[in-house]
């Protein structure tokens, strides 16, 4: 679906990309009705690919009526999750494919100003983006009275600087509007009151993606692959120890086992599988008798973990999981904005907590210390960072319990 053209090669040039199908799904669509838009999103099932998984064309549909606001556009390319690196690749090959899923969501949404938010370390897939849209707009394929359709689409992009909470919506908009990007206190949602307080849609950057191949080939089309309710296919990052790390497009409910041997070449150096992060480092680690299920959204949530982003992270026999808890650690207790306290003060104490395992000065009162803290850390907080470094200690401790026990005096 997506791989069809961004793996071809040069395709971030307009005119091989033109070449290859780019903005003939737009063309053809140009006079689609917005509803008609939305319904065929709706009826597709597609969910959103950045973590949440929540079903896209309802997002549009949540968008008030009769409004003399402008409506915004935001599309979240800030692909901070460890793990994930499968929106950067879009970007990266296929800008236009990007470029037309915004012009028809744009279309469906009835926006004429859309954001495409960069992580900060991606200068290249900036650069390059920058490029398409200045391509695209010379050919009128978008920007003013794109086609000669009397419609605009005019798209801006904003770099990051590098925060992982400015991959949370609000965060985002918080970053764009100029301000710290701390995320905000819903309801209002972002379709109700969103950036500059009018009416705003964030999507993925691969949710985005699927638009021109939803209506070109219509709903049922896109539903015949994956499972119900889990429709399509997605992009699977896949690292960590195995023999062929990288991103494989395919159809949603894949088993986990068969992603990382029949696709990902196994463990390297005919290693024991450990364990695996299942949907970027947010995301409760997985045993391997616990691998034999799809992944897909729903499935992963039934097994007390999450798809995320896509993002499968493998851990091989050699690894030392309290290691991989304090790096997780760290992680979350530099990147929090430091809004609230569950999530500023527990982050930072399960650091610490940690270092003292890893540094064997850990007594058996920590291990306590430790889960007493994670429990304190959930469902509190503005916006889910808090709950991920909770989730992701918590299943490590409560998996893996004789590695911390070990370093203790």
């Amino acid at each position: 679906m997506l791989s069809e053209r961004f793996t071809k090669e040069n395709n971030h040039l307009l005119k091989n990309a033109l070449s290859n199908g780019a903005y003939e799904v737009l063309k053809s669509s140009i006079n689609l009705k917005s509803e008609e838009i939305i319904k065929t999103v709706i009826d597709s099932g597609l969910r959103g690919r950045g973590g949440a998984g929540f079903p896209t064309g309802k997002k549009w549909s949540f968008l008030p009526k009769n409004t003399e606001l402008p409506t915004y556009l935001v599309i979240n390319g800030d692909e901070g999750e460890p793990g994930t690196f499968k929106d950067r690749d879009i970007m990266r090959y296929d800008p236009h494919l990007l470029l037309e899923g915004i012009a028809l969501a744009s279309l469906a949404i009835e926006a004429e100003y859309a954001y495409i938010y960069i992580r900060g370390e991606f200068h290249r897939e900036c650069e390059i983006i920058e490029k398409a849209i200045t391509e695209a707009e010379n050919e009128n394929l978008i920007g003013k009275n794109f086609l000669k359709s009397g419609k605009n689409i005019n798209i801006i992009v904003h770099r990051g600087a590098g925060a992982y909470i400015c991959g949370e919506e609000t965060g985002l908009l918080s970053s764009i509007e100029g301000k710290p990007g701390k995320p905000k206190l819903k309801p209002p949602f972002p379709a109700v009151k969103g950036l500059f307080n009018c009416p705003t849609i964030i999507n993925n950057v691969e949710t985005i993606s699927f638009i021109p191949s939803i209506i070109k080939n219509g709903a049922e089309w896109f539903k015949k692959t994956g499972r119900e309710n889990n429709s399509g296919t997605r992009l699977y990052c896949i690292s960590g120890n195995v023999n062929l790390p990288g991103v494989y497009e395919l159809p949603m409910g894949k088993k986990i086992r068969s992603l990382i041997f029949d696709y990902a070449g196994g463990i390297e150096n005919d290693k024991r599988l450990k364990a695996i992060i299942p949907g970027g480092c947010s995301a409760p680690v997985l045993l391997p008798d616990e691998i034999d299920i799809p992944h897909d959204f729903d499935s992963l949530a039934a097994k007390g973990s999450l798809a995320g982003s896509g993002g499968i992270i493998v851990i091989d026999e050699d690894q030392d999981m309290v290691e991989i808890a304090s790096i997780i650690s760290s992680f979350y207790a530099h990147e929090s904005c430091g809004q609230c306290s569950q999530c500023r003060e527990g982050t930072r104490w399960l650091k610490e907590a940690i270092l003292k395992f890893k540094n064997n000065t850990a007594e058996l009162k920590d291990l306590e210390t430790l889960r007493d803290i994670t429990d304190n850390m959930t469902q509190q907080t503005i916006c889910a960072l808090s709950d991920a470094a909770a989730m992701s200690i918590s299943a490590i401790l409560r998996k893996f319990p004789q590695e911390f026990e070990s370093r203790c005096k």
